[in-house]
């Protein structure tokens, strides 16, 4: 097994999970970035992070990180950590080209006695049954015996300044004791809040998936909650602030479940429990639920404005971020563009707002437009998606403002008190 002194990582895949760990793994060992993407790699090579994960000045201070989009640059390496998404397709199964295509690479790269590390989110299975194989098959290598493998899944949460890659337990695997032990060593180098050594890849793997499904279905129970007060006139953040006072009450919030784990990870889960003949009820049941919530918005905002005898057809809606969370530029599987999108279906005018979001990637990915500015007094109705600690800065009066004298103003993310808005969720 490789010593901890001749280590040299290449960390595949340089978005919001692979380049603040590469940037860790820098500060004790030599490390290559690599993407396949040709402009990331440019402007991290000019200290620029269009995440905002990692400051111009960590970047500057990783003497030790270089950034490469070529294969070739690979074959120095001896530790292959792979970070690259996992996204799911139109049919909502597991998509794991990206994956699968890294595999190939490293097939064509690693030598013997290298290690592959896998972060990547996936179900229980897919390291050993769907990569490694791939590895195998382009390396002429087995695993095991020629080269190694471990599993370590990222736990990254993209906009989160307190909760950095080194201040968060890492749960580490390998394929076999020897390579378990050494991968857990590894990242214990780096990790400072500690390391949990799981008995197997399987089990690493499985945490993983469980960690953000447990999550899609607890906020899934307080959407629907959230639903049944809103019928019964109960404005849901009252009662979950006065449940909130007993100490094992979990402190969930309803809202819109998107981003790239807690609305994709439990697909990964229920596409394997289906694979071997178990059809999962409370999963997708909560799945339903989180997926309907766009739709859901837009049919109490729409009441709402008949009820205020504003026409709906032909009317000016603002929508206030487009990012799947608060403070983040990540518009990946956000679920604002469902609001968007069902709010066209009424012939609604739709103006977009997000001082978070790159206006190229709303074009390329959505073909929406985000606007530099609004004016006062444009619309009919204002709806805050996503709470932005300048929409919070902002403030009511500012925000009403840009209604017209009548109007409604939708607070989806609890920014404002109850008297302040028209909706909360």
């Amino acid at each position: 097994m490789i010593k901890l002194l001749d280590v040299k990582i290449a960390v595949i895949g340089l978005g919001y999970v692979g380049l603040p760990l590469a940037v860790a793994f820098s500060k004790r060992f030599s490390v290559i970035g690599f993407d396949i993407n040709t402009n990331r790699v440019k402007e991290l090579e000019t200290g620029v992070d269009s995440t905002q994960e990692i400051s111009k000045s960590e970047l500057d201070a990783a003497e030790a990180l270089s950034f490469s989009c070529n294969e070739e640059d690979l074959k120095a390496c001896n530790i292959f950590i792979v970070t690259v998404p996992t996204p799911i397709d139109n049919l909502k199964q597991p998509d794991l080209i990206p994956l699968l295509k890294a595999s190939e690479m490293l097939g064509r790269v690693i030598k013997k006695g290298d290690v592959i590390i896998y972060e990547s989110t996936v179900y229980p299975g897919a390291t050993e049954d769907d990569c490694i194989p791939v590895v195998e098959r382009l390396s002429g290598f087995t695993l095991n015996k020629d080269f190694f493998a471990g599993y370590s899944p990222e736990r990254i949460n993209p906009g989160d300044k307190s909760h950095r890659v080194e201040d968060i337990l890492k749960v580490t695997s390998g394929s076999d004791e020897e390579t378990a032990n050494f991968v857990d060593d590894l990242y214990a180098t780096v990790i400072k809040a500690g390391t949990f050594k799981a008995s197997s890849i399987k089990v690493a793997e499985a945490a993983k998936v469980i960690e953000n499904t447990q999550r899609d279905v607890n906020i899934a129970l307080i959407n629907e909650l959230a639903i049944i007060f809103n019928r019964l006139d109960i404005d849901t953040c009252e009662v979950l602030e006065a449940a909130g006072t007993k100490w094992n009450f979990l402190p969930f919030r309803p809202g819109l479940v998107g981003g790239h784990c807690i609305g994709v990870d439990p697909y990964y889960l229920t596409h394997k429990s289906e694979s071997v003949g178990y059809r999962p009820e409370m999963i997708l049941a909560g799945r339903r639920i989180n997926d309907n919530m766009g739709s859901y918005v837009v049919s109490q905002l729409v009441k709402q404005m008949i009820n205020k005898k504003i026409e709906v057809n032909g009317s000016r809606v603002l929508v206030m971020g487009l990012t799947f969370k608060e403070n983040c530029p990540d518009i990946r599987n956000t679920k604002v563009i469902d609001i968007i999108d069902e709010l066209k279906t009424y012939e609604v005018n739709v103006d977009i707002i997000d001082p978070w979001c790159s206006p190229i990637e709303a074009e390329n990915e959505y073909d929406l437009v985000i606007r530099d500015e609004v004016k006062e007094g444009g619309y009919d109705a204002i709806l805050v998606a996503v709470a932005h600690d300048e929409f919070k800065e902002m403030g009511v009066q500012a925000m009403r403002k840009l209604g017209k004298p009548k109007h409604i103003l939708y607070d989806l993310k609890h920014v404002f008190s109850k008297d302040d808005v028209d909706i909360r969720l």
